[in-house]
C-alpha cells in the first residue's frame, strides 16, 4: 500500500508541475503582459518601463521559476486590477466556491446513486427509463440556461428562494441544484452499469442462495463493489465543479473564486488568472489522488496494478 501511495504521489507532483508550466506559458503567450498592464493606448516608453519593472524581458524559464518558487511559499503575486495580494483575494472568496462545490457533489451523489441502483435492480422498467431520461436531460441542458429557468420559476414567480448573493444558506440552493445536476448523469450511468455487472456475478448469486435479504445483498455486497469507480468519477466531477463554477457563480452573483476568475479574465489580471488556474488544478489533482488511495484501500487488487 505504501508503494502504491508513493507512486500516486509522485505522479500527482509531476502532473502539478506540468500543469503549472503549461498554464504559465499559455497565459504569457496570449499577449504582452506589459500592454495588459499599461493599456492598449500606452506609448512605447511606458510599455518598455513596465516590461523592465516587472521583469518581463527575462527568459521565460527564469520568470516561471521565480513565480513557482514564490507560489510554493504562498506568495501568488499582486493583482494588477485590484492592487491587492492575490493570496488575500482568493482567500476571501475561495470558501464560497468550496461550499458550493461540496454541496453540489453531495446533491449529485444523493440523487444519482439511488437512481442508478433502482435502474439496475429493474432494468428496462419504467424506473430505468425514467432514470435514463433524467440523465439525458441533465446532459442536454446548458447550465446557464437551467440556472436562468430556475431563477425565473423559484425566485421571480414563486419567491421561494433568493436569486443572488452568498450571505445566507438559501442563496446556495439554486446554484447547488444547477451545478449538482450537471454531474448527476455520469454518476447515475456509472452506478447503473456497475450494479448490473456486480448483480450478475457469482458471489451475489451465492449470497442470494444463502437466503440473505435483498436489502443486504444490494447495499452490503453489491453496492460496495459497484461504487468503487463512482468514487473516482466523483473526485473528477468535484474538480470540474470547482473549475466550472465560473458560469454558475456569474449567473447567481456568488462572489466566489469562480466569479473572481471571470473578473480577472475580463480585466486581463494575469497574476490572478495564473493563481486561480494553479489552485483549481491542485484541487483537481488532490481529489483524484485521494480517490485513488480510497479505491486501493477498498479494492486491494488495484494496488497490484498501480
Amino acid at each position: 500500500m505504501y508503494i502504491f501511495v508513493l507512486k500516486r504521489l509522485g505522479l500527482a507532483v509531476a502532473v502539478a508541475l506540468t500543469v503549472s508550466a503549461i498554464s504559465f506559458s499559455l497565459l504569457y503567450m496570449a499577449g504582452d503582459p506589459a500592454i495588459a498592464i499599461a493599456g492598449e493606448n500606452a506609448d512605447s516608453d511606458t510599455i518598455a518601463m513596465i516590461t523592465q519593472q516587472y521583469g518581463f524581458d527575462r527568459p521565460m524559464i527564469v520568470q516561471y521559476w521565480d513565480w513557482l518558487s514564490k507560489a510554493a511559499s504562498g506568495d501568488l503575486g499582486q493583482s494588477w486590477y485590484f492592487n491587492l495580494p492575490v493570496t488575500e483575494l482568493i482567500a476571501d472568496r475561495l470558501h464560497v466556491t468550496m461550499t458550493l462545490g461540496f454541496l453540489a457533489i453531495s446533491f449529485a451523489l444523493i440523487l444519482a446513486i439511488p437512481m442508478g441502483v433502482a435502474a439496475a435492480v429493474k432494468p428496462n422498467s419504467l424506473v430505468d427509463r425514467a432514470a435514463l431520461f433524467i440523465s439525458v436531460v441533465g446532459q442536454a441542458i446548458p447550465s446557464f440556461w437551467f440556472g436562468l429557468i430556475l431563477i425565473v420559476i423559484f425566485s421571480i414567480r414563486l419567491g421561494l428562494v433568493p436569486a443572488s448573493g452568498s450571505d445566507h444558506w438559501q442563496n446556495f440552493i439554486l446554484p447547488t441544484v444547477v451545478l449538482g445536476y450537471y454531474a448527476t448523469p455520469a454518476i447515475m450511468r456509472l452506478t447503473r452499469a456497475g450494479m448490473l455487472e456486480v448483480l450478475s456475478s457469482d458471489y451475489i448469486r451465492t449470497a442470494r442462495a444463502k437466503g440473505l435479504s435483498t436489502r443486504k445483498v444490494l447495499f452490503k455486497h453489491a453496492l460496495r463493489n459497484a461504487v468503487i469507480p463512482v468514487i473516482s468519477l466523483a473526485a473528477v466531477q468535484m474538480g470540474f465543479m470547482l473549475g466550472g463554477s465560473v458560469v454558475v457563480e456569474s449567473i447567481f452573483a456568488l462572489h466566489g473564486a469562480g466569479f473572481l476568475a471571470w473578473e480577472s479574465i475580463s480585466r486581463n489580471d494575469l497574476p490572478t488568472m495564473q493563481a486561480l488556474i494553479l489552485i483549481f488544478s491542485m484541487f483537481y489533482i488532490s481529489f483524484t489522488f485521494l480517490a485513488d488511495i480510497l479505491n486501493a484501500w477498498m479494492d486491494p487488487r488495484l494496488r497490484v496494478g498501480g
